[in-house]
């Protein structure tokens, strides 16, 4: 409904939130107070990257992270503000992120009851062209009691509690599951308020779009090639999958989420252990698919289930519509055995 062209019946971010809450009385409403300050956090970066050539915020910082890609100056303010906004929240005992080497604990007066890895800004060397980019998180339970331990910060994806990611592209969108579906919402400026626009996020069984780097076919596994192969020129008289690749993982997903068809990025032959960060790209994006309808595997084993042995670890991802993944399957068993 409206009232004289302006719409009143909106779903904020908070307000679904706060909703989903009341459907757990134990619930404490800590979850709820961190999803309020990652907001925060991704309205700021959102505002950093519109004004980002008018405030001279493109270009590189001059050093690198610790997985080796040149940092953007927008890497460093975005990741500086993830953590200000998350450590000042009172939810968090400790922070993982792509432009950190080590583990970030939270003082312990301002310490909650959740782990969270976040990837500031993903896609950044696209910033200086304007390709869409954006932010992932995953979000934990803390298991032990006490100071912050392996066990707390290196768990399963199976395990986490919410996750979702950000798109600044030709409007900025939260794409959230707390366990229960997946819900998309995008920023409205006139309010400043995340609305909920996308109820209940489907994947398509099967799509028309497959996803991957070609520039290293090269280095790739039979299995991957006769994959693509096959999707490009299909030997059943179907109309050949159409090709896309932004090299923006969250661009990439979220089409892959809202079209169907399969995302890519392997191991091969150059990156034996793949290239994307199991913690903060590849188990919230795996959630995301997964409580989407999808699937969400390495090429051998479900990445949620992978017990992480490092925060940086690297892993292969094959992940979309499961018809998709499930043909993928079909042409890697024969190699396997």
């Amino acid at each position: 409904m409206s009232s004289q062209g302006v719409q009143t019946d909106f779903v904020t971010l908070t307000s679904f939130v706060l909703a989903e809450q009341r459907r757990f009385p134990e619930a404490t409403g800590e979850l709820t107070t961190l999803l309020n300050s990652l907001l925060t956090a991704i309205k700021a970066i959102s505002s950093a990257v519109r004004k980002a050539g008018i405030s001279r915020l493109y270009g590189i910082q001059g050093s690198v992270n610790t997985t080796g890609d040149e940092q953007k100056k927008l890497d460093v303010i975005s990741n500086d503000l993830f953590i200000n906004a998350l450590k000042s929240s009172y939810t968090t005992c400790a922070l993982i992120s792509e432009e950190n080497e080590n583990m970030i604990e939270v003082e312990t007066e301002k310490q909650g009851k959740y782990v969270l890895a976040f990837d500031p800004l993903d896609g950044s060397s696209n910033i200086d062209c304007l390709v869409s980019i954006g932010s992932i998180f995953g979000i934990w339970k803390k298991k032990s009691e006490g100071a912050v331990t392996e066990q707390d910060y290196l768990q399963p994806g199976r395990q986490m509690v919410a996750a979702g990611y950000a798109l600044y592209g030709s409007a900025t969108m939260v794409v959230l599951s707390t366990g229960n579906g997946v819900d998309g919402f995008q920023l409205d400026p006139a309010i400043g308020e995340f609305v909920l626009t996308d109820r209940d996020m489907k994947i398509k069984p099967r799509g028309k779009i497959f996803s991957i780097n070609e520039g290293y076919a090269m280095h790739w596994d039979e299995s991957i090639a006769e994959y693509v192969k096959s999707k490009k020129f299909p030997e059943d008289g179907k109309a050949p999958y159409g090709a896309r690749y932004i090299g923006s993982m969250v661009a990439d997903m979220h089409r892959t989420l809202k079209y169907g068809g399969i995302f890519m990025y392997p191991a091969h032959k150059k990156s034996p252990k793949g290239k994307l960060r199991l913690l903060y790209e590849c188990n919230p994006m795996a959630y995301v698919i997964e409580k989407a309808g999808g699937k969400a595997i390495t090429g051998t084993e479900n990445i949620l289930d992978i017990q992480p042995t490092a925060i940086h670890e690297r892993c292969p991802v094959i992940m979309g519509s499961t018809e998709d993944v499930d043909d993928f399957l079909a042409i890697a068993q024969k190699y396997s055995s």
